[in-house]
């Protein structure tokens, strides 16, 4: 069985000075919640073995940011075709991955990564925040055979998540009645 990690970049500055959509850098806080699902990824071993990201600059610094955190040091390929694209193209990737890839991650942007989460596991509607990262076991054989409805959601997990995990300062209170 393939596994998918699918993980949005992290959050970007729209106050930053950039010329084009495609150069706009990460804020902060989507720095810190980068190396934050990094680390988190390592100490769940559930690291990829390879990563296909978008090569838009905030995707392609979400990715060395969480790889640098999580002590990954696996292969990263650019993909022009991850910036603003549709369902389909992004699957004809996914599908020419090599065979002896057990875990793939693919960065990259909304809405198409919503989509792609949804129609991978056959319906329904997930928001997908940014930095946030979905695991999806997928049947069949291989990666030729990846097609919508062909995975199962195992878990989804936001950097907001995480940080409330360890900083329990940041949990809300519920009463109980």
């Amino acid at each position: 069985m393939k596994t998918l990690l699918l993980m949005r970049h992290a959050k970007s500055d729209w106050n930053a000075t950039f010329d084009h959509d495609f150069d706009r850098p990460l804020n902060q806080r989507g720095t810190e919640a980068a190396k934050r699902m990094g680390r988190l990824l390592r100490e769940a071993a559930e690291v990829p073995e390879l990563v296909y990201t978008s090569s838009a600059r905030r995707a392609v610094d979400t990715v060395r940011l969480a790889s640098e955190s999580g002590e990954w040091g696996v292969p990263v390929e650019e993909m022009d075709a991850f910036y603003h694209p549709e369902v389909p193209a992004v699957l004809e990737v996914v599908r020419q991955a090599d065979e002896s890839v057990g875990v793939l991650m693919a960065v990259g942007h909304e809405p198409a990564w919503s989509q792609l989460l949804t129609g991978l596991i056959g319906g329904g509607q997930i928001p997908f925040p940014t930095a946030a990262v979905a695991r999806i076991d997928l049947r069949g054989g291989g990666w030729t055979d990846v097609d919508l409805g062909s995975g199962e959601l195992r878990w989804l997990i936001t950097p907001r998540f995480m940080e409330k995990l360890e900083d329990p300062t940041k949990r809300k209170r519920r009463r109980r009645w």
